[in-house]
């Protein structure tokens, strides 16, 4: 899906009701985006988007219930929704099982509200998001919860020049049309490169390319 030809619908998820309350405020003031739910747990949000249809989620990366079951809920119960974390400074205990589980956007929770909006409309539109100030951190966490095995993995270094390029700038954060201008190529060979760089590091997810890039040496952030 390139485009919603409706409002974006936007599921609020965080322990703290005056957060939640701040985002729904600066949210309902935007055309095109509409808060549907303010919730405060994993369970919660399963529920509900298991009965309404939700776009995207904006997720606290320290909800009850924890952050990566809540991603891999959503995921099983509605595929179509999409989920962007919220990461507090000073909180990294979940997000590399969200990784796994296809969170699809991972932002700072001091982001401004047009810095949000944007990445709302850039996740609904189908879309990753990987903010650069918590790509370092999200690698740090996801080497702490995983081990990595022995040698590099084989379909990374059957990697194109191509292919690393994109790499390089998904780990600067950037999303597929900023792909296409910066290598001027266009958008639908982007997704064929991210495709194959899916299909040869064997993962799922944008973050988990990177992830897996970084850590055989491929790429560098930062």
């Amino acid at each position: 899906m390139s485009e919603f030809t409706s409002d974006v619908r936007v599921v609020v998820v965080d322990r703290a009701p005056l957060f939640s309350a701040g985002v729904t405020f600066a949210l309902s003031l935007v055309a095109d985006v509409d808060v549907v739910a303010a919730l405060r747990t994993a369970s919660e949000l399963a529920d509900y988007v298991a009965s309404s249809r939700v776009d995207v989620v904006l997720l606290d990366s320290g909800v009850l219930g924890g952050c990566a079951a809540a991603c891999d809920r959503v995921s099983q119960a509605s595929p179509s929704s999409r989920v962007i974390v919220m990461v507090q400074e000073d909180d990294d205990t979940e997000l590399a099982g969200a990784v796994r589980a296809g969170a699809r956007g991972y932002v700072r929770k001091d982001l401004s509200a047009e810095e949000l909006i944007a990445a709302i409309r850039t996740v609904a539109t189908g879309s990753s998001l990987i903010s650069p100030l918590i790509t370092g951190r999200l690698l740090d966490e996801f080497a702490a919860a995983t081990r990595r095995s022995e040698g590099i993995n084989e379909g990374a270094s059957a990697l194109s020049r191509r292919e690393l390029d994109v790499l390089r700038l998904i780990a600067q954060g950037l999303n597929n049309k900023a792909i296409a201008q910066s290598l001027y190529i266009s958008e639908n060979t982007v997704k064929n490169h991210v495709r194959s760089i899916h299909e040869k590091l064997q993962v799922h997810s944008r973050m988990e390319a990177v992830v897996s890039a970084v850590r055989d040496g491929l790429i560098q952030v930062g």
